[in-house]
């Protein structure tokens, strides 16, 4: 392989110049102002030379990184910036309500065996462009000091990113790190960028070589994670389905693009658009009648280390939202479509809605629809103090009264206001 090229360009001004227009760029320019080899590296160098706004800074040093950390911290703002050190790789990461910055030691990496965390040791500028991913993630920028503003890169990395495509740097890249399988996808959906051929041939060996089992669950559903967040996650999602990262997990998974789009327009402002995409993906294991799709939903984000909280929503919004479709067809009042849509969430109303194949104003669809945007959120003016106070007793009688007159609420079977309520709770007594 050649030597990675130190390159002095015009365009390595206007990526300094955009450096402090970023949240800690300009406290990251006056720390590297004082001396010591500061430079801006890998995604955050490729999407300013691109004219896109990173999602955050990365940058090198050339020794100590929770040095650097700790003292841009102390410029951003002091307590309300959190400063996380991670040893053994040699990485801080500084995080404050309106960003982060990523530093890191200049490495060098050597993978003990596929799959594995790598080994880190001190390394020169070359060594640490050369561990990373893909050529347009090895570019990196000078900020300060007299060599500021030079330009570092690997063979190919200018020219593919002007060329719109990802190259790994070895042939063994994806068998060392199977996890740049799912950032060839993720990378190639968010910048519309398309492997370069080798690579593509070097995925698809990789894939079909499984070698994405010799790497740990954990790290595969962080990566997962990260494709669920991107700018059009439906499109990252379905980038690893075509690459056949999804089968590899498990052969039934897959993206219906379309359901998914057509649910994620259903789905109001405080649903959790992470959830319903993955209960799309899950969708064909709840479907397998052959099969105990819960019990593999589960244990498949068990594997995945979602959280508890995380595989239940996800869960109950897979299985719970198919057979939910019929009973929003037959749901004529709304007090039905709350009985209906109770034991689901909101993520999986929607995607009922989707499944439904329908638009507004017809059937499970249009009922779909006016529960998430209007029936839901209507909420009783008494509460269960009110009976109290009444003298109804304690106990589950309180929960059932106050359903019965939600219903009727809902139902524009009462008039307006706290006495109404108040009444007809008393009446459902009798």
């Amino acid at each position: 392989m050649a030597e990675p090229r130190a390159l002095v360009q015009p365009r390595a001004e206007a990526v300094l110049a955009a450096v402090g227009d970023h949240p800690g760029g300009r406290e990251l320019l006056e720390l590297a102002r004082g001396g010591g080899e500061v430079s801006l590296v890998g995604g955050a160098t490729r999407d300013l030379l691109l004219g896109r706004a990173p999602r955050e800074l990365d940058v090198v040093v050339a020794a100590d990184a929770a040095l650097l950390a700790g003292e841009l911290a102390a410029r951003i703002g002091g307590a309300s910036a959190a400063v996380t050190v991670h040893e053994r790789f040699r990485t801080a990461v500084v995080e404050w309500d309106g960003g982060r910055v990523d530093v890191a030691e200049r490495r060098a990496e050597d993978y003990r065996q596929p799959g594995a965390l790598p080994e880190v040791r001190p390394g020169s500028v070359d060594d640490d462009l050369r561990r990373r991913d893909f050529t347009v993630n090895a570019i990196a920028v000078v900020l300060g000091g007299p060599r500021r503003g030079e330009l570092h890169a690997t063979e190919h990395a200018l020219a593919d990113l002007a060329a719109g495509q990802l190259r790994v740097l070895h042939e063994r890249s994806f068998v060392d790190d199977p996890t740049r399988l799912l950032r060839l996808a993720r990378y190639g959906s968010r910048l519309g960028f398309e492997p370069e051929p080798h690579t593509a041939e070097l995925a698809r060996d990789a894939l079909a070589g499984d070698v994405l089992a010799t790497v740990s669950q954990a790290r595969i559903g962080a990566e997962l994670r990260l494709t669920l967040t991107e700018p059009d996650p439906v499109a990252a999602l379905a980038a690893l389905g075509d690459l056949g990262a999804l089968a590899a997990l498990d052969p039934r998974l897959r993206l219906d693009g379309e359901l998914a789009r057509r649910a994620l327009a259903m789905l109001p402002e405080d649903g959790r658009p992470e959830v319903l995409l993955l209960a799309v993906a899950l969708l064909p294991l709840s479907l397998d009648a052959r099969r105990d799709g819960a019990s593999e939903i589960s244990s498949l984000l068990d594997g995945l280390e979602f959280t508890a909280a995380e595989r239940e929503a996800v869960l109950r919004t897979a299985v719970l939202a198919p057979p939910l479709v019929e009973r929003l067809r037959d749901a004529d009042r709304p007090s039905r479509l709350r009985d209906a849509a109770a034991a689901t969430t909101v993520e999986g109303v929607a995607l009922a809605g989707a499944l439904a194949g329908e638009r507004p104003p017809y059937g499970a669809a249009e009922a779909a629809h006016e529960w998430l945007r209007r029936w839901r959120h209507v909420r009783l003016a008494i509460t269960g103090d009110d009976l109290l106070a009444a003298g109804v007793p304690a106990g589950p009688e309180i929960g059932r009264l106050l359903a019965a007159t939600l219903s009727r609420r809902l139902d524009g079977e009462l008039a307006d206001g706290r006495d109404a309520e108040l009444a007809a709770a008393l009446e459902a007594r009798a």
